[in-house]
Protein backbone atom coordinates (compact mmCIF):
# COMPACT_ATOMS: atom_id res chain seq x y z
CA UNK A 1 0.00 0.00 0.00
CA UNK A 2 1.48 3.71 -1.07
CA UNK A 3 1.86 6.40 1.43
CA UNK A 4 0.48 9.03 0.54
CA UNK A 5 1.54 12.83 1.14
CA UNK A 6 -1.62 15.44 2.01
CA UNK A 7 -0.50 18.78 2.71
CA UNK A 8 -2.85 20.93 5.42
CA UNK A 9 -3.73 22.89 1.95
CA UNK A 10 -4.80 19.97 0.22
CA UNK A 11 -7.96 19.87 2.42
CA UNK A 12 -10.96 21.00 1.54
CA UNK A 13 -12.00 24.27 3.42
CA UNK A 14 -14.62 22.62 5.25
CA UNK A 15 -12.27 20.11 6.84
CA UNK A 16 -10.21 23.23 7.55
CA UNK A 17 -12.79 25.10 9.27
CA UNK A 18 -13.46 22.39 11.28
CA UNK A 19 -9.71 22.00 12.16
CA UNK A 20 -9.58 25.86 13.02
CA UNK A 21 -12.52 25.97 15.52
CA UNK A 22 -11.00 24.18 17.72
CA UNK A 23 -8.37 26.60 18.30
CA UNK A 24 -8.91 30.33 19.92
CA UNK A 25 -10.31 32.73 17.46
CA UNK A 26 -7.55 35.48 18.83
CA UNK A 27 -4.85 32.66 17.53
CA UNK A 28 -6.30 31.97 14.15
CA UNK A 29 -6.34 35.60 13.55
CA UNK A 30 -2.95 36.26 14.94
CA UNK A 31 -2.04 33.56 13.15
CA UNK A 32 -3.46 33.74 9.61
CA UNK A 33 -4.45 37.15 8.41
CA UNK A 34 -1.66 38.93 6.08
CA UNK A 35 0.04 35.93 5.55
CA UNK A 36 0.27 36.24 2.24
CA UNK A 37 -1.82 32.96 1.55
CA UNK A 38 -5.31 34.42 0.32
CA UNK A 39 -7.17 30.91 1.20
CA UNK A 40 -6.20 31.31 4.52
CA UNK A 41 -6.94 34.83 5.10
CA UNK A 42 -10.93 34.13 3.76
CA UNK A 43 -10.95 31.64 6.21
CA UNK A 44 -9.72 33.62 9.33
CA UNK A 45 -12.80 35.90 8.46
CA UNK A 46 -15.64 33.57 8.95
CA UNK A 47 -18.28 35.37 11.35
CA UNK A 48 -17.06 32.39 13.78
CA UNK A 49 -13.75 33.72 14.55
CA UNK A 50 -14.49 37.53 13.95
CA UNK A 51 -18.02 38.19 15.93
CA UNK A 52 -16.97 37.68 19.23
CA UNK A 53 -13.14 38.28 20.14
CA UNK A 54 -12.26 36.87 23.82
CA UNK A 55 -8.57 38.71 24.83
CA UNK A 56 -9.07 37.32 28.30
CA UNK A 57 -6.22 35.13 28.03
CA UNK A 58 -3.91 36.97 26.53
CA UNK A 59 -1.01 39.31 28.09
CA UNK A 60 0.97 39.60 25.20
CA UNK A 61 1.75 43.25 24.74
CA UNK A 62 2.50 42.83 21.04
CA UNK A 63 -0.17 40.70 20.07
CA UNK A 64 -2.39 43.33 21.43
CA UNK A 65 -0.33 45.83 19.21
CA UNK A 66 -1.01 44.19 16.23
CA UNK A 67 -4.76 43.62 16.73
CA UNK A 68 -4.89 47.20 17.49
CA UNK A 69 -2.81 48.23 14.05
CA UNK A 70 -3.59 45.57 11.19
CA UNK A 71 -6.29 43.43 12.56
CA UNK A 72 -9.18 45.12 14.08
CA UNK A 73 -9.31 47.73 11.44
CA UNK A 74 -10.08 44.96 8.80
CA UNK A 75 -12.41 43.40 10.91
CA UNK A 76 -14.08 46.07 12.85
CA UNK A 77 -17.25 45.92 11.18
CA UNK A 78 -17.86 42.19 12.23
CA UNK A 79 -17.24 42.38 16.02
CA UNK A 80 -20.50 42.24 18.30
CA UNK A 81 -18.64 41.17 21.31
CA UNK A 82 -15.61 41.71 23.19
CA UNK A 83 -13.83 39.97 26.34
CA UNK A 84 -11.24 42.56 27.89
CA UNK A 85 -8.48 42.80 30.16
CA UNK A 86 -9.68 46.22 31.55
CA UNK A 87 -6.32 47.03 31.47
CA UNK A 88 -6.45 46.81 27.31
CA UNK A 89 -9.54 48.42 27.34
CA UNK A 90 -8.63 51.74 25.64
CA UNK A 91 -6.22 50.74 23.25
CA UNK A 92 -8.62 48.00 22.00
CA UNK A 93 -11.87 50.00 22.08
CA UNK A 94 -10.14 53.01 20.47
CA UNK A 95 -8.15 51.40 17.50
CA UNK A 96 -11.81 51.72 15.54
CA UNK A 97 -15.54 52.25 15.74
CA UNK A 98 -17.34 49.02 16.12
CA UNK A 99 -20.90 50.11 14.28
CA UNK A 100 -22.21 46.41 15.72
CA UNK A 101 -20.66 46.32 19.04
CA UNK A 102 -23.28 45.27 21.66
CA UNK A 103 -21.56 43.00 24.19
CA UNK A 104 -18.86 43.61 26.52
CA UNK A 105 -17.23 41.09 29.10
CA UNK A 106 -14.55 43.45 30.84
CA UNK A 107 -12.39 41.17 33.26
CA UNK A 108 -11.14 42.06 36.21
CA UNK A 109 -12.60 45.14 37.16
CA UNK A 110 -12.23 46.99 40.18
CA UNK A 111 -14.03 49.94 41.53
CA UNK A 112 -11.39 52.89 40.13
CA UNK A 113 -12.87 51.46 36.35
CA UNK A 114 -15.59 53.74 36.92
CA UNK A 115 -13.15 57.07 37.54
CA UNK A 116 -10.83 55.78 34.73
CA UNK A 117 -13.23 55.29 31.76
CA UNK A 118 -16.70 57.15 32.24
CA UNK A 119 -14.80 60.19 31.62
CA UNK A 120 -12.95 59.21 28.47
CA UNK A 121 -15.21 60.97 25.94
CA UNK A 122 -14.32 58.75 23.22
CA UNK A 123 -15.16 55.10 25.29
CA UNK A 124 -18.36 56.92 27.01
CA UNK A 125 -19.66 56.84 23.45
CA UNK A 126 -19.26 53.39 23.22
CA UNK A 127 -20.57 52.65 26.77
CA UNK A 128 -23.63 55.01 26.51
CA UNK A 129 -25.13 53.93 22.92
CA UNK A 130 -23.75 50.89 22.15
CA UNK A 131 -23.69 48.16 24.57
CA UNK A 132 -26.73 46.20 25.79
CA UNK A 133 -25.52 43.11 27.18
CA UNK A 134 -22.57 43.98 30.24
CA UNK A 135 -20.77 41.30 32.23
CA UNK A 136 -18.54 42.33 34.83
CA UNK A 137 -15.83 39.45 36.24
CA UNK A 138 -15.09 42.22 39.20
CA UNK A 139 -11.93 41.70 41.17
CA UNK A 140 -13.46 43.86 44.16
CA UNK A 141 -13.14 41.79 47.37
CA UNK A 142 -16.15 41.32 49.86
CA UNK A 143 -14.14 43.21 52.69
CA UNK A 144 -12.68 46.05 51.02
CA UNK A 145 -16.16 48.18 50.57
CA UNK A 146 -16.50 50.47 53.34
CA UNK A 147 -19.60 50.15 52.54
CA UNK A 148 -21.86 48.18 50.43
CA UNK A 149 -24.56 50.88 50.22
CA UNK A 150 -22.14 53.12 48.90
CA UNK A 151 -20.37 50.80 46.70
CA UNK A 152 -24.48 50.05 45.57
CA UNK A 153 -24.50 53.94 44.99
CA UNK A 154 -21.15 54.75 43.39
CA UNK A 155 -20.49 51.28 41.07
CA UNK A 156 -23.95 49.34 40.55
CA UNK A 157 -26.27 52.48 40.49
CA UNK A 158 -23.94 54.38 38.50
CA UNK A 159 -23.39 51.82 35.77
CA UNK A 160 -26.98 50.63 35.55
CA UNK A 161 -27.41 54.70 34.68
CA UNK A 162 -24.55 55.15 32.59
CA UNK A 163 -24.87 52.59 29.95
CA UNK A 164 -28.36 53.86 28.70
CA UNK A 165 -29.44 50.46 26.80
CA UNK A 166 -28.37 48.31 28.87
CA UNK A 167 -30.60 45.16 28.69
CA UNK A 168 -28.32 42.34 30.56
CA UNK A 169 -26.10 43.07 33.35
CA UNK A 170 -24.13 40.15 34.79
CA UNK A 171 -21.63 40.39 37.50
CA UNK A 172 -19.43 37.43 38.72
CA UNK A 173 -16.61 36.69 41.03
CA UNK A 174 -13.14 36.20 39.47
CA UNK A 175 -12.03 33.99 42.65
CA UNK A 176 -13.66 31.91 44.86
CA UNK A 177 -14.04 34.89 46.99
CA UNK A 178 -17.32 37.27 46.89
CA UNK A 179 -17.60 40.71 46.05
CA UNK A 180 -19.46 43.73 47.22
CA UNK A 181 -22.88 42.47 47.40
CA UNK A 182 -25.69 45.09 45.94
CA UNK A 183 -27.38 46.74 49.31
CA UNK A 184 -30.02 48.40 48.62
CA UNK A 185 -31.86 49.16 52.08
CA UNK A 186 -32.66 52.89 52.70
CA UNK A 187 -31.92 54.03 49.26
CA UNK A 188 -34.35 55.40 47.16
CA UNK A 189 -36.42 53.84 44.60
CA UNK A 190 -34.40 55.73 41.66
CA UNK A 191 -31.38 53.94 43.03
CA UNK A 192 -30.16 51.20 40.75
CA UNK A 193 -33.57 51.70 38.15
CA UNK A 194 -34.07 50.65 34.89
CA UNK A 195 -37.21 51.04 32.44
CA UNK A 196 -35.67 48.65 30.14
CA UNK A 197 -33.02 45.74 31.53
CA UNK A 198 -34.21 42.87 31.43
CA UNK A 199 -31.72 40.19 32.79
CA UNK A 200 -29.56 41.16 36.16
CA UNK A 201 -27.55 38.11 37.64
CA UNK A 202 -25.95 39.37 40.82
CA UNK A 203 -25.09 38.96 44.61
CA UNK A 204 -27.00 40.73 46.80
CA UNK A 205 -26.63 41.40 50.67
CA UNK A 206 -29.70 40.05 52.18
CA UNK A 207 -32.97 39.05 50.73
CA UNK A 208 -34.23 42.21 51.33
CA UNK A 209 -32.52 43.42 49.04
CA UNK A 210 -33.60 40.98 46.54
CA UNK A 211 -37.12 42.30 47.39
CA UNK A 212 -36.29 45.53 46.37
CA UNK A 213 -35.10 44.65 43.34
CA UNK A 214 -38.56 43.41 42.31
CA UNK A 215 -40.92 46.64 44.24
CA UNK A 216 -40.88 48.30 40.38
CA UNK A 217 -37.53 49.43 39.90
CA UNK A 218 -36.58 47.63 37.36
CA UNK A 219 -40.14 46.88 35.04
CA UNK A 220 -39.01 45.02 32.43
CA UNK A 221 -37.22 42.42 34.49
CA UNK A 222 -37.39 38.93 32.94
CA UNK A 223 -34.48 37.18 34.18
CA UNK A 224 -33.30 37.70 38.20
CA UNK A 225 -30.53 35.56 39.49
CA UNK A 226 -29.42 36.54 42.68
CA UNK A 227 -26.79 34.99 45.30
CA UNK A 228 -28.31 36.37 49.23
CA UNK A 229 -25.17 36.45 51.64
CA UNK A 230 -27.59 36.72 54.60
CA UNK A 231 -31.47 36.07 55.09
CA UNK A 232 -31.99 38.38 58.80
CA UNK A 233 -34.87 36.40 60.08
CA UNK A 234 -35.52 39.30 62.45
CA UNK A 235 -36.21 41.46 59.63
CA UNK A 236 -39.81 43.21 59.74
CA UNK A 237 -39.86 44.93 56.59
CA UNK A 238 -42.99 44.78 54.94
CA UNK A 239 -42.50 44.37 51.07
CA UNK A 240 -44.63 44.21 48.23
CA UNK A 241 -47.06 41.40 47.17
CA UNK A 242 -47.75 42.33 43.37
CA UNK A 243 -47.87 39.36 40.78
CA UNK A 244 -44.60 39.84 38.78
CA UNK A 245 -45.77 39.22 35.17
CA UNK A 246 -42.99 40.00 33.29
CA UNK A 247 -40.45 37.58 35.39
CA UNK A 248 -39.94 34.31 33.42
CA UNK A 249 -36.52 33.17 35.55
CA UNK A 250 -35.86 33.52 38.89
CA UNK A 251 -32.64 32.13 40.41
CA UNK A 252 -31.88 32.28 44.07
CA UNK A 253 -29.10 30.94 46.47
CA UNK A 254 -28.03 31.15 49.53
CA UNK A 255 -25.68 29.26 51.90
CA UNK A 256 -26.70 30.83 54.82
CA UNK A 257 -28.84 29.10 56.98
CA UNK A 258 -31.99 30.54 58.03
CA UNK A 259 -35.41 29.98 59.61
CA UNK A 260 -37.96 32.05 57.63
CA UNK A 261 -39.00 29.40 54.84
CA UNK A 262 -42.30 31.45 54.35
CA UNK A 263 -40.50 34.41 53.16
CA UNK A 264 -39.28 32.45 50.60
CA UNK A 265 -42.72 31.27 50.02
CA UNK A 266 -44.15 34.39 49.92
CA UNK A 267 -41.88 35.77 47.41
CA UNK A 268 -42.96 32.79 45.11
CA UNK A 269 -46.43 33.24 45.04
CA UNK A 270 -45.61 36.14 43.08
CA UNK A 271 -44.19 34.30 39.86
CA UNK A 272 -47.35 33.00 38.38
CA UNK A 273 -45.48 33.55 35.50
CA UNK A 274 -42.19 32.05 35.99
CA UNK A 275 -41.35 29.11 33.74
CA UNK A 276 -37.74 28.20 35.26
CA UNK A 277 -36.77 28.45 38.73
CA UNK A 278 -33.76 27.40 40.59
CA UNK A 279 -33.57 27.59 44.37
CA UNK A 280 -30.64 26.26 46.67
CA UNK A 281 -31.39 27.41 50.09
CA UNK A 282 -30.49 26.11 53.97
CA UNK A 283 -32.99 26.27 56.54
CA UNK A 284 -32.08 25.60 60.18
CA UNK A 285 -35.27 25.20 62.97
CA UNK A 286 -37.55 23.68 61.37
CA UNK A 287 -41.29 22.49 62.51
CA UNK A 288 -41.89 20.34 59.76
CA UNK A 289 -40.41 18.18 56.99
CA UNK A 290 -39.43 19.95 53.46
CA UNK A 291 -40.44 17.18 51.27
CA UNK A 292 -41.51 15.93 47.76
CA UNK A 293 -45.41 16.40 49.40
CA UNK A 294 -44.60 19.99 50.81
CA UNK A 295 -42.43 21.08 47.74
CA UNK A 296 -45.97 20.26 45.58
CA UNK A 297 -48.05 22.06 47.88
CA UNK A 298 -45.85 24.62 48.69
CA UNK A 299 -44.38 25.89 45.90
CA UNK A 300 -45.39 23.85 42.33
CA UNK A 301 -49.19 24.13 42.99
CA UNK A 302 -48.43 28.10 42.71
CA UNK A 303 -46.25 28.13 39.84
CA UNK A 304 -48.90 27.09 37.25
CA UNK A 305 -45.96 28.00 34.07
CA UNK A 306 -43.29 26.35 35.71
CA UNK A 307 -41.33 23.84 33.14
CA UNK A 308 -37.59 23.65 35.06
CA UNK A 309 -37.54 23.43 38.47
CA UNK A 310 -33.67 23.39 39.65
CA UNK A 311 -33.61 23.01 43.94
CA UNK A 312 -31.15 21.93 46.68
CA UNK A 313 -32.69 22.40 50.55
CA UNK A 314 -30.82 21.57 53.18
CA UNK A 315 -32.70 21.31 56.42
CA UNK A 316 -32.32 19.91 60.27
CA UNK A 317 -35.14 18.59 63.08
CA UNK A 318 -35.10 17.71 66.12
CA UNK A 319 -34.98 14.13 66.28
CA UNK A 320 -38.51 12.23 65.03
CA UNK A 321 -39.68 9.06 63.66
CA UNK A 322 -38.09 9.97 60.26
CA UNK A 323 -35.70 7.90 57.67
CA UNK A 324 -34.40 8.49 53.96
CA UNK A 325 -36.66 6.30 52.53
CA UNK A 326 -39.56 8.21 53.80
CA UNK A 327 -38.25 11.13 52.18
CA UNK A 328 -37.60 9.78 48.88
CA UNK A 329 -40.97 7.85 48.44
CA UNK A 330 -42.51 11.44 48.55
CA UNK A 331 -40.03 12.47 45.82
CA UNK A 332 -42.04 10.70 43.36
CA UNK A 333 -44.82 13.09 43.48
CA UNK A 334 -42.88 15.89 42.02
CA UNK A 335 -42.78 14.67 38.52
CA UNK A 336 -38.67 15.26 38.32
CA UNK A 337 -35.69 12.75 38.82
CA UNK A 338 -34.29 13.83 42.64
CA UNK A 339 -33.29 12.72 45.81
CA UNK A 340 -32.54 12.52 49.07
CA UNK A 341 -29.39 12.21 51.88
CA UNK A 342 -30.16 11.75 55.50
CA UNK A 343 -27.83 11.87 58.55
CA UNK A 344 -27.14 12.77 62.20
CA UNK A 345 -24.71 15.45 63.43
CA UNK A 346 -23.16 15.69 66.82
CA UNK A 347 -25.94 16.92 68.63
CA UNK A 348 -28.56 14.45 67.42
CA UNK A 349 -30.30 16.42 64.96
CA UNK A 350 -31.40 15.03 61.38
CA UNK A 351 -29.94 16.55 58.96
CA UNK A 352 -31.58 16.26 56.00
CA UNK A 353 -31.49 17.82 51.79
CA UNK A 354 -33.12 17.32 48.99
CA UNK A 355 -32.17 18.15 45.72
CA UNK A 356 -33.03 17.64 41.83
CA UNK A 357 -31.06 15.49 39.72
CA UNK A 358 -28.58 15.76 37.58
CA UNK A 359 -27.12 17.62 40.58
CA UNK A 360 -26.72 21.43 39.23
CA UNK A 361 -24.73 23.44 41.76
CA UNK A 362 -21.18 23.88 43.33
CA UNK A 363 -21.40 23.73 47.02
CA UNK A 364 -23.18 21.19 49.47
CA UNK A 365 -22.81 21.89 52.99
CA UNK A 366 -25.22 19.03 54.31
CA UNK A 367 -23.49 15.87 53.84
CA UNK A 368 -22.90 13.07 56.21
CA UNK A 369 -21.71 9.09 56.00
CA UNK A 370 -24.79 8.29 53.96
CA UNK A 371 -25.26 9.79 50.80
CA UNK A 372 -26.33 8.42 47.25
CA UNK A 373 -23.65 6.15 44.64
CA UNK A 374 -24.28 9.18 41.75
CA UNK A 375 -21.49 11.89 40.12
CA UNK A 376 -21.55 15.14 41.56
CA UNK A 377 -19.65 17.03 38.78
CA UNK A 378 -20.68 20.29 39.30
CA UNK A 379 -19.50 20.12 42.72
CA UNK A 380 -16.36 22.21 44.02
CA UNK A 381 -16.53 22.64 47.88
CA UNK A 382 -18.11 20.30 49.88
CA UNK A 383 -18.79 20.71 53.52
CA UNK A 384 -18.99 16.82 55.28
CA UNK A 385 -20.22 16.22 59.31
CA UNK A 386 -22.14 13.27 61.32
CA UNK A 387 -22.49 12.30 64.34
CA UNK A 388 -20.36 8.84 63.55
CA UNK A 389 -17.13 8.61 62.18
CA UNK A 390 -15.83 8.75 58.92
CA UNK A 391 -13.93 5.46 57.58
CA UNK A 392 -11.31 5.30 55.00
CA UNK A 393 -14.07 3.82 52.64
CA UNK A 394 -16.37 7.20 52.92
CA UNK A 395 -13.45 8.96 51.41
CA UNK A 396 -12.85 6.79 48.73
CA UNK A 397 -16.57 7.60 47.82
CA UNK A 398 -16.49 11.10 48.36
CA UNK A 399 -13.11 11.16 45.99
CA UNK A 400 -15.31 8.67 43.34
CA UNK A 401 -18.61 10.83 43.65
CA UNK A 402 -17.04 14.28 43.45
CA UNK A 403 -14.37 14.04 40.99
CA UNK A 404 -13.97 18.08 41.02
CA UNK A 405 -13.34 19.08 44.39
CA UNK A 406 -11.02 22.05 45.35
CA UNK A 407 -12.20 23.21 48.91
CA UNK A 408 -13.16 19.85 51.71
CA UNK A 409 -14.09 20.81 55.20
CA UNK A 410 -14.84 17.93 57.54
CA UNK A 411 -16.58 18.57 60.84
CA UNK A 412 -16.11 15.59 62.96
CA UNK A 413 -14.85 15.43 66.48
CA UNK A 414 -15.44 11.50 66.32
CA UNK A 415 -11.91 9.63 66.28
CA UNK A 416 -11.58 6.76 63.23
CA UNK A 417 -11.53 3.77 65.05
CA UNK A 418 -7.80 1.95 65.75
CA UNK A 419 -8.89 -0.07 63.23
CA UNK A 420 -9.86 1.88 60.46
CA UNK A 421 -6.27 3.46 61.29
CA UNK A 422 -3.98 0.88 61.64
CA UNK A 423 -5.23 -1.78 59.31
CA UNK A 424 -3.73 0.14 55.99
CA UNK A 425 -0.01 -0.74 56.67
CA UNK A 426 2.48 -1.01 54.16
CA UNK A 427 2.85 -4.76 54.97
CA UNK A 428 -1.34 -4.55 54.61
CA UNK A 429 -1.65 -2.87 51.48
CA UNK A 430 -4.58 -4.83 49.96
CA UNK A 431 -7.05 -3.99 52.91
CA UNK A 432 -7.57 0.05 51.62
CA UNK A 433 -6.86 1.52 47.99
CA UNK A 434 -4.58 4.86 48.11
CA UNK A 435 -7.31 7.78 47.76
CA UNK A 436 -6.40 10.88 45.60
CA UNK A 437 -8.18 14.35 45.24
CA UNK A 438 -6.33 15.51 41.97
CA UNK A 439 -8.18 19.33 42.23
CA UNK A 440 -8.26 19.60 46.12
CA UNK A 441 -6.48 22.65 47.28
CA UNK A 442 -7.81 23.50 50.38
CA UNK A 443 -8.47 21.31 53.26
CA UNK A 444 -10.11 21.93 56.85
CA UNK A 445 -9.93 20.30 59.72
CA UNK A 446 -10.26 22.83 62.31
CA UNK A 447 -13.69 21.25 64.09
CA UNK A 448 -12.59 17.85 62.79
CA UNK A 449 -10.70 14.86 65.25
CA UNK A 450 -6.80 15.17 64.44
CA UNK A 451 -7.08 11.62 63.05
CA UNK A 452 -8.51 12.95 59.63
CA UNK A 453 -5.59 16.10 59.01
CA UNK A 454 -3.20 12.62 59.94
CA UNK A 455 -5.20 10.68 57.47
CA UNK A 456 -4.75 13.32 54.57
CA UNK A 457 -1.21 14.09 55.18
CA UNK A 458 0.11 10.27 55.17
CA UNK A 459 0.67 9.59 51.19
CA UNK A 460 0.30 6.24 51.77
CA UNK A 461 -3.68 6.92 52.47
CA UNK A 462 -4.35 10.14 50.23
CA UNK A 463 -2.91 12.00 47.46
CA UNK A 464 -3.35 15.57 47.52
CA UNK A 465 -0.80 17.05 44.74
CA UNK A 466 -2.68 20.30 44.60
CA UNK A 467 -3.12 21.20 48.42
CA UNK A 468 -2.06 24.42 48.61
CA UNK A 469 -4.09 25.32 52.12
CA UNK A 470 -4.29 23.80 55.43
CA UNK A 471 -6.68 24.68 58.36
CA UNK A 472 -6.00 22.97 61.92
CA UNK A 473 -6.27 23.48 65.11
CA UNK A 474 -2.30 24.39 65.85
CA UNK A 475 -1.96 22.40 69.01
CA UNK A 476 -3.67 19.02 67.14
CA UNK A 477 -1.11 19.86 64.67
CA UNK A 478 1.69 20.15 67.03
CA UNK A 479 0.79 16.73 68.84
Amino acid sequence: MSRSNMHLFDLPDEILLLILKKLNNIDVLYSLLDVNNGRLDILAQENIFINNLKFDSVNDISLISRFCIDILPRIHCYVKSFTLHSSFMECILLAKKYPNLTELKIIHFQQDFISKYFTNESIRAIFEVQITNLILVNDDSYEMADSFKNYTTNIYAHILSFFKNLKKLNVVESTDEPYPPLSLCDLSLNTFSSSILTHLYINVYTLNDCLYLLDGRLQQLTTLSVHVHIIDDSSTIVHSKVILPNLKCFSLQTFDRFEQYNKILSLLRRMLFVESLTLYIRLKDQNRVIDGTSIQHDILDNMPKLQLFTFYIGADLDTIDLSNEDIQKTLTTIGQSATSTLNHDISNKIMYSIFSLPFAFVTIRELGNSFPDILFNSVTSLLVRDAHAFKHEFFVRIARSFPLLRWLCIANFQSQSSYDMNTFTIDNNQSYSIIEYPHLTSLDVTYAHIDYAEQFLNERKVLVPCLTKLSVMNVELKR
